[in-house]
């Protein structure tokens, strides 16, 4: 086996070590106390959404890396287009509030 082909095959458990200190990041976002009113953080809620969904994306991918389920490789692309919706809506969300602002 090539360096490339190990490096695929361990690469979804890396994504998911690495996405542990996201998720543990946006829950330190969402409980700090908001003194402030005019913070927004709808954004960062839809950003945590799409972390939520590429999360369930790499489990899938781990899980038939394994061989313990059987599902179409092409699944993925349905995920990683979700995730990019919810990150441009986020976008256009922040955008339209600083024109407000």
């Amino acid at each position: 086996m090539s360096l490339g082909m190990s490096l695929a095959a361990v690469a979804p458990i890396y994504n998911l070590g690495f996405v542990l200190i996201a998720v543990a990041l946006f829950i330190k976002l969402f409980r700090t106390p908001i003194r402030d009113k005019r913070v927004y953080l709808l954004p960062w809620k839809l950003l945590f959404f799409a972390v939520l969904v590429f999360i369930f994306e790499e489990v899938l991918t781990v899980l038939r890396g394994f061989e313990l389920i059987n599902i179409p490789v092409h699944i993925n692309g349905f995920f990683e287009v979700i995730i990019i919706t919810i990150f441009i809506y986020a976008l256009l969300l922040q955008k339209e509030y600083m024109k407000k602002r």
